[in-house]
């Protein structure tokens, strides 16, 4: 049996390990810890062990496997900060959610930009004229 220390300790173990700590992983550390270790474990040997591909590019792969899943908003945030913590730069995640347009379409791109967007402080451009103006519409 797993006492609420251990729990804890694996909490703030994953948080500075990944850089990031879901809502899920919190509910489970006092749930069901067993399985959360369990799930963990698959996460560490395909995604936080040292490997051939660099914590970087795991990352990226990351975004664009959230954004075309349709993932909250916060889990795809929480890898676009661990990129850009890794050196990754904003402008090569942005190119890395673009890849999701082809494949899963303007829908899931748009929840993975919005993600990147906030993240980024991304501004745009307001438009001078009324949407009415001079347009069909489409």
């Amino acid at each position: 049996m797993t006492t609420e220390v251990s729990a804890q300790q694996y909490i703030d173990d994953m948080a500075r390990t990944r850089g990031y700590v879901l809502d899920y992983h919190k509910l489970m550390a006092k749930q069901d810890f067993d399985v959360l270790q369990a799930t963990n474990g698959l996460v560490n040997a395909a995604y936080l062990d040292e490997r051939s591909l660099s914590r970087a590019t795991k990352e990226l792969i990351f975004i664009v496997s959230l954004t075309v899943m349709r993932a909250s908003k916060a889990h795809i945030q929480s890898h676009i900060r661990v990129a850009l913590d890794q050196g990754v730069t904003p402008q090569e995640i942005l190119e890395a959610i673009e890849i999701s347009l082809p494949e899963a379409g303007i829908v899931a791109f748009q929840a993975g930009f919005q993600a990147w967007a906030e993240v980024v402080g991304a501004e745009g451009i307001e438009p001078t004229v009324s949407a009415h103006e001079g347009g069909s519409g489409v």
